[in-house]
């Protein structure tokens, strides 16, 4: 062990040696391995980063959940989009249909939206999305309340004027999100009380409902305002599928009651879409494989430069050490001893050069943190699998110098001084 313990710290020595000694020759041949371990973590981190925030976003659609509309939202079969436009929009009355003869869902929600203005006081918010709702919404959509509460059963089925406000929306009407609870708000000459303000979610990298910008409302609320049958409006449903049941299912399924509730004969063709929210986070997975392809295949390259630096260094490095080598195998040292020394002197200086590449990294992850939707995270399994690369590439391009120094035959070696 002390015999180990003495290899790593010598070789360690020799490696600050070498860069004090030769500052810039090093410099520019570690170069490589600082730009390839640079990239390495860099695009791991931001890509993992990105796509844990739009998966994040993804699951808070609802996991395992079909979402029933008349647009199909991948657009993956050739059906014209005339066909599409001339589809029936999904009705309220739909839901109790899909609740009571679905046995896989667990809940049915209706979604129906318009913008519009909301004022408190003095004080004015246009394009305010007007969510109205039944009551599975928040059963299938991820949302956080901050202060006050969420909307009861009973203030849905009596459609009470009541409803929750986006975070943003809070702040810009009371200035403090906090003193929304309690509050009375107005817009297309209804008021509604404020039970409720959502967490903060933060700007939203795929679309979908923003609800730091949003008033959600019960639906039958929100019908008794609207002309819920107009036109412009494009509602939705929403199905959760129950525990353990595998989305395709609850798909086949509600594909067989959607055509009951319609009507259609068994020659005709649907005139609804089921959109599979899990679908999306499997494209999205697959694209971010790919992208990360491309960040290995450009670090790949730059690691292999600096490989071959950090080699010409060590070659330079046992030349300039012959006679040194050739006093320590004169005075006994093994063979092993002087190979494990000019490996370890190679090790840390690819390590050196990831350590360099990791500080960038981070000072990087840092100013973009402040300036993108989410934040970069630097996961620990990245730095140690840089790490790792570093001690390979480390060994890889040190091995034929060191062989070269523990194959000396000393008095030759004493006599090149």
């Amino acid at each position: 062990m002390l015999k180990v313990a003495g290899i790593l710290l010598n070789g360690f020595l020799m490696a600050l040696q070498e860069l004090k000694v030769n500052k810039l020759r090093t410099f520019l041949s570690l170069f490589g391995i600082t730009i390839g371990i640079f990239c390495i973590i860099g695009v791991l981190a931001t890509v993992g980063s990105m796509e844990g925030k739009i998966q994040k976003e993804i699951s808070d659609f609802g996991s395992n959940s079909i979402y029933i509309d008349k647009w199909e939202y991948t657009n993956s079969s050739d059906y014209p989009w005339w066909k599409f436009v001339n589809r029936p929009v999904p009705k309220y009355g739909e839901v109790a249909f899909i609740k009571e003869r679905s046995s896989l869902a667990a809940y049915v929600s209706y979604f129906n939206s318009i913008t519009t203005t909301i004022s408190y006081e003095d004080n004015q918010l246009s394009n305010v999305n007007i969510n109205g709702v039944s009551e599975d919404y928040n059963n299938i959509q991820n949302i956080d309340i901050a202060y006050g509460r969420y909307m009861t059963d009973a203030e849905f089925k009596q459609g009470s004027a009541v409803a929750v406000i986006g975070f943003e929306n809070a702040e810009q009407l009371f200035g403090n999100a906090e003193r929304a609870v309690g509050k009375t708000i107005s817009f297309d000459r209804k008021n509604v009380t404020i039970a409720g303000v959502i967490a903060k979610q933060g700007s939203s990298l795929i679309g979908g409902v923003d609800y730091d910008h949003v008033l959600i409302t019960s639906y039958r609320f929100f019908a008794s305002i609207y002309n819920v049958n107009a036109t412009y409006l494009d509602p939705y449903i929403m199905v959760k599928g129950k525990e353990n049941v595998p989305t395709p299912a609850l798909q086949d399924e509600l594909k067989g009651v959607m055509r009951q509730i319609r009507r259609l004969g068994p020659t005709e063709e649907d005139n609804f879409a089921l959109n599979d929210i899990s679908a999306f986070s499997d494209q999205i997975g697959g694209f971010f494989g790919t992208v990360n392809i491309g960040g290995w295949a450009i670090a790949g390259l730059s690691l292999i430069v600096g490989a071959f630096g950090v080699a010409n260094i060590m070659f330079v490095t046992v030349k300039e050490r012959t006679s040194q080598i050739g006093l320590k195998k004169a005075i006994g040292a093994k063979k092993t001893i002087i190979l494990s020394e000019f490996l370890m002197e190679s090790a840390f200086l690819c390590l050196l050069g990831g350590v360099i590449g990791l500080i960038l990294v981070w000072l990087l992850a840092a100013g973009l943190s402040t300036v993108l939707p989410f934040p970069i995270i630097i996961a620990p399994g990245v730095i140690i699998l840089a790490f790792s690369i570093c001690l390979i590439l480390g060994v890889a391009a040190g091995i034929i110098p060191a062989l070269m120094a523990a194959r000396m035959n000393p008095v030759e070696a004493i006599r090149s001084k």
